[in-house]
């Protein structure tokens, strides 16, 4: 089974600005199909709060900070992503959300599939009976 992890990207140090990169297959395990952005999120509010039965994720803090909260049906673990050069790949079947952003937080999400509405499990009980059988 796929496990999240944290992956840490180049790094190009210049006096004008650094810059930071992922391209696959070199830090991405998947080629990029759709990419979106969460910003402007009101103080308190959660993003997610759902799974997905095949796509994948990469994000990354682009700005300011936030947490994701992933569960497998039967463990939480907690990210904290507040820097622009590392990222959380996050494998199909995590329940995720995104909390605690900070202000002008900028999420930039990767994923290896195009929209799907049915690929969405919105209800944490239904995802939990999907993964544990």
């Amino acid at each position: 089974m796929k496990e999240p992890k944290i992956i840490n990207l180049p790094k190009i140090l210049d006096k004008r600005g650094n810059l930071s990169f992922f391209e696959y297959p070199n830090q991405l395990p998947f080629e990029i199909a759709r990419t979106y952005w969460i910003y402007d999120v009101p103080g308190g509010e959660v993003r997610g709060s759902h799974a997905f039965k095949e796509q994948q994720e990469f994000i990354v803090a682009l700005s300011g900070s936030f947490d994701i909260i992933l569960n497998n049906g039967e463990n939480e673990l907690k990210f904290s992503l507040n820097r622009s050069y590392e990222g959380l790949y996050i494998p199909e079947m995590y329940w995720r959300s995104l909390e605690n952003f900070s202000t002008n937080s900028l999420a930039l999400i990767v994923s290896d599939r195009s929209y799907d509405s049915d690929d969405y499990i919105r209800d944490f009980e239904q995802f939990k009976k999907l993964k544990n059988g």
